[in-house]
């Protein structure tokens, strides 16, 4: 069931709608909350600037692990493929009186 959550980046409180579990939302918060603040010391940037680098340095993970679990599921659909071919050929050996 989706909830209301609140928190507080950069000094600005922003509501979020979500029917994430407790502990995903913490997470999240977290993990956006650490790169905002290694955004924010390593220059004297507004905070809409940092918000912007934070997400496109996000998107770039996100679309690097998106790309790997693809390649990691091909890999492993072969595998599959490959299992069920030695299955058949085996099958064939013995076949049904």
């Amino acid at each position: 069931m989706e909830r209301l959550v609140k928190f507080e980046l950069l000094g600005v409180e922003y509501p979020l709608y979500t029917d994430a579990p407790e502990e995903d939302v913490t997470e999240i918060l977290d993990l956006v909350r650490t790169q905002i603040e290694q955004h924010s010391k390593s220059a004297t940037m507004l905070p809409a600037k940092v918000a912007v680098l934070v997400s496109l340095n996000m998107a770039a993970k996100y679309v690097k692990l998106k790309r790997e679990y693809e390649k990691l599921k091909q890999k492993e659909n072969q595998k599959i493929a490959s299992i069920v071919d030695q299955i058949e050929e085996t099958l064939c050996k013995f076949p049904l009186p």
